[in-house]
């Protein structure tokens, strides 16, 4: 006679915490990249906006 059980329990525990310890510097890294993201994306808008002005006085002419 086989002896069935179900498997009715939940799965076995992960732990919740990473393995290694976190990196100290993490959050300035991200902050730092963040930060470098927007003057990027600052730039880049003035950039199109001082080329639009100079294209509309380009076609002015």
């Amino acid at each position: 006679m086989v002896n069935v059980k179900c498997m009715n329990r939940p799965p076995p525990y992960f732990p919740q915490n990473q393995l290694s310890p976190p990196d100290e510097n993490r959050y300035r890294k991200f902050k730092l990249i963040v930060a470098s993201l927007i003057l990027l994306l600052i730039l880049i808008l003035a950039g199109v906006g001082i080329g639009i002005y100079y294209l509309i006085i380009w076609l002015m002419n």
